[in-house]
């Protein structure tokens, strides 16, 4: 009996603005048999069906094949965003806006919602994903699954974020870790 079991994600690219028979040959030879290479806006991504044990065993190694294609790709992300609206929360767990709005206000549910992440001022305020997530688990809302995938893709998203920092402006992501006091 397997323990794999296919996951879905689409990975946003930098380093090729168009497709050309050469890049999906790259790509698919380089392991990427199981992804559909498109472009939007000007901006390249790979959408995977990839089999793993974990979605992030299958992120992690669609990762290393892209980087391996030999086309001087860079991934940029996991096209999921962590800063959800409350009807992105809902829609997620497949419950209504106005549920989810007496869980925010302490209304219904356990108490305790996490606080929204930025946009406090304005109407539509934000909240991370993986905070609401580990929420939702802690009341019997999701699976551990949904939160552990929720937790994986936001910290990939950082890694790669960092990454992107460091090859944009160096000097000044090596000067705000140190001062910031983050390991490099």
């Amino acid at each position: 009996m397997s323990n794999t079991h296919e996951h879905d994600f689409t990975l946003i690219i930098e380093g090729a603005n168009a497709i050309s028979p050469e890049l999906e040959d790259a790509i698919f030879s380089a392991g990427c048999d199981d992804a559909t290479v498109s472009v939007r806006s000007g901006r390249l991504f790979i959408t995977f069906s990839r089999e793993a044990a974990s979605l992030r065993d299958a992120i992690v190694s669609a990762i290393h094949a892209v980087r391996g294609c030999g086309q001087g790709l860079r991934v940029l992300r996991v096209d999921a965003c962590n800063l959800v609206t409350q009807a992105d929360i809902a829609r997620k767990i497949g419950r209504s806006r106005q549920l989810i709005h007496q869980y925010i206000s302490g209304v219904r549910g356990a108490g305790g919602f996490p606080p929204p992440a930025c946009d406090i001022t304005e109407s539509a305020p934000l909240w991370y994903w993986c905070e609401v997530a580990r929420w939702l688990w802690e009341n019997d809302l999701i699976t551990h699954t949904a939160l552990q995938e929720a937790q994986d893709v936001a910290a990939v998203n950082s890694v790669l974020d960092l990454e992107r920092q460091r090859s944009v402006a160096p000097e000044l992501t090596k000067e705000l870790m140190k001062f910031l006091s983050v390991c490099p």
